[in-house]
């Protein structure tokens, strides 16, 4: 086994990449400038997709990429917009036969030969070299990961035999009776719920991370008594079926929701909203000295088209704070505890932000959840808490990865007066 030294593969690796990076722009500034005199010597000089197929007999979709990669200003957005090699052989081909020259088309065909090697030697496809690109370019980042998550959610959906429309997470943190801690209310929703075959298994699942010494957890429905069956747990008022059997089980410190097998199809869509009150969940205030954040999260464990994960903070609650987003894959090592340094490996990075709602439930209405608003008021109001004394936050995610443990992590206060939280 050979030694290394990390710096220096790391300064290796800055070579490589900006060495690649340099020779995708060059392709890219390449294939602009020489397709662009391609088309300028087309008869008309067509600058519109539709007139250019046309003319060309050929597709609309080819000429309308050609058109959009060689008007961005951006050697790597042209490489991010381009069709592929073979595409771009048949564009120059079907040119030359309507008025482009041989003295512009040489040349083209040339770049579209070095674009060719350039994918074979470095990517082996034109699917990887997109997602190097979107490495380089936000709007090729934000366009690669929404595709990869489409099709993510698609395989998984139909391998688990169940999706969503929309997993709902809220969660709403108050100080709690002591002070010197905080109640946590889970607001758990899965909207177009449906099981795509027989005999698929549907899990919710709300948790904690504990620490040695902390109570087991013993979470309470709305009107203050423990769960054990779930329509302790349900709101019927915003769920559409009462008949979905569901078993609730309690783990260590996971409380497992299970839908029995039942119908499937689109005959089994249902809406499925629970709440669960936990009192005493959490510390209030951590010693600085201890550099551990408060947090709270969504597990992805149903395939979702979206995923709305709201936190509404009491403004006592971590003042002045606003949420970190993070975002881990929980595939190997489980469900993370964000204050274990070495879980920092599994953190995942996705064009994903936290959006600030401002104070009050209205101002955390959606479409996607139907009486959202109502929603929230009736738990507040059933907890007695006053709406407008919370302020919000969202981090909404369109097709989320299957196993990832979504995360808003705040920086707590020291203890008042300084002295060690007990």
């Amino acid at each position: 086994m050979t030694s290394r030294i990390d710096g220096e593969e790391s300064d290796n690796e800055r070579s490589i990449v900006s060495d690649l990076e340099r020779r995708i722009a060059d392709t890219g500034s390449m294939l602009a400038s020489t397709l662009s005199r391609v088309i300028e010597q087309i008869p008309g000089y067509p600058n519109g997709p539709q007139t250019l197929a046309r003319l060309l007999g050929i597709n609309k979709v080819l000429t309308s990429r050609i058109l959009k990669a060689l008007r961005s200003r951006d050697s790597i957005a042209v490489m991010h917009h381009i069709p592929g090699p073979e595409p771009l052989r048949r564009f120059l081909r079907h040119a030359g036969r309507h008025g482009a020259g041989a003295d512009v088309i040489d040349p083209a065909i040339k770049v579209v030969d070095q674009f060719d090697t350039l994918i074979r030697q470095e990517t082996g496809d034109r699917a990887s070299l997109n997602a190097i690109i979107s490495a380089w370019l936000p709007e090729a980042r934000r366009d690669f990961e929404l595709r990869r998550k489409q099709a993510a959610f698609r395989a998984m959906s139909e391998l688990k035999g169940v999706l969503a429309q929309t997993n709902l997470a809220t969660v709403i943190l108050h100080p709690s009776e002591g002070g010197d801690r905080i109640d946590i209310v889970w607001i758990i929703g899965q909207l177009g719920l449906q099981r795509l075959r027989p005999g698929a298994t549907i899990k919710l699942a709300t948790r904690r991370i504990t620490e040695d010494g902390d109570a087991p957890r013993v979470p309470l429905n709305l009107e203050g008594k423990p769960i054990k069956t779930l329509n302790d747990a349900r709101l019927e008022s915003f769920s559409t079926s009462s008949n979905a059997a569901i078993s609730v089980d309690s783990v260590n410190d996971v409380i497992h929701y299970t839908l029995k097998n039942g119908s499937f199809g689109r005959a089994s869509t249902v809406d499925i909203v629970l709440a669960e009150v936990n009192l005493a969940e959490m510390p209030r205030y951590v010693p600085k000295e201890l550099n551990r954040k408060g947090y709270v999260f969504a597990e992805v464990n149903i395939p979702s088209r979206l995923l709305l994960f709201d936190v509404l903070v009491h403004e006592d609650i971590y003042p002045g704070a606003d949420p970190q987003l993070l975002i881990y894959d929980t595939a190997f090592n489980g469900v993370a505890d964000i204050n274990d340094p070495s879980r920092d490996i599994d953190r995942m990075e996705f064009l994903e932000v936290i959006q600030s709602l401002g104070t009050g439930s209205a101002k955390c209405r959606n479409t996607n959840v139907p009486h959202y608003v109502e929603l929230l008021q009736s738990v507040f109001s059933h907890l007695q808490w006053n709406d407008p004394e919370f302020r919000g936050y969202r981090c909404a995610i369109d097709f989320p990865v299957y196993g990832t443990q979504v995360v808003m992590a705040f920086v707590p206060p020291p203890p008042p007066g300084g002295h060690p939280e007990g």
